[in-house]
């Protein structure tokens, strides 16, 4: 990514952030762009995004991501929290999470051993103490429970909670990035979970439908 290129897309990311209600700092706002300019980087090599075009890649990517912030502000409430990100691939929105909330512990987990090296080099590069990069099937990773789960385009809502419950803290809960409202995922989830939510997202400069899926087993 050039330097044009950053120089361009700052004011769009900021403006977007606003848009969002978001309070983003100038050091956040350069680690985001700093993060994009990583993931074209290390594309070629690590196959993170079928997304070339980086004003593309702002918006399909760290912008839709961003579009998660303010639900999570919401139910952080300030707290310290564990976040696992489920077939995170490059980080999205796991990475994003991680550089806007500093007071939540992030790990991206992917089964592409690429993937997950390269959430640790991001990690590296940025100086986010706050973000792990995990290497495993999530079915089989062996990590103290988390109080929040997410996922961005991993895999029907059904094998995402299946596949993660055993990671969730009591009390915690799912949140899952879909695009529009998805009636036939969440009519084939089980009775024993409650879905408490679903939020439409609008993302910035996307002219697309998104949702946010809320999941908690019920008591």
């Amino acid at each position: 990514m050039t330097t044009a290129d950053t120089a361009t897309m700052r004011p769009a990311l900021a403006a977007a952030a606003q848009q969002l209600g978001l309070q983003l700092s100038d050091t956040q706002l350069d680690q985001l762009l700093a993060y994009l300019g990583l993931i074209q980087k290390w594309n070629k090599v690590y196959n993170l995004t079928a997304v070339r075009d980086p004003q593309a890649m702002l918006t399909q990517h760290l912008v839709d991501s961003l579009s998660l912030l303010p639900a999570l502000h919401r139910h952080a409430a300030g707290r310290a929290l564990r976040l696992m990100d489920v077939g995170s691939g490059g980080g999205l929105p796991g990475v994003v999470v991680a550089i806007c909330e500093p007071s939540i512990d992030v790990s991206c987990v992917d089964a592409v051993a690429k993937k997950a090296s390269f959430i640790k080099q991001v990690a590296a590069e940025l100086g986010l103490k706050n973000l792990h990069g995990e290497h495993a099937r999530v079915e089989e990773l062996r990590a103290a429970p988390f109080d929040l789960i997410t996922s961005r385009a991993f895999a029907s809502l059904l094998d995402f909670t299946t596949l993660t419950r055993q990671h969730l803290k009591p009390g915690a809960i799912w949140l899952a990035m879909k695009g529009q409202h998805p009636a036939e995922e969440l009519a084939a989830l089980p009775a024993e979970l409650d879905v408490f939510h679903v939020e439409p997202l609008q993302v910035p400069g996307l002219d697309a439908q998104r949702c946010l899926v809320w999941i908690k087993p019920r008591a």
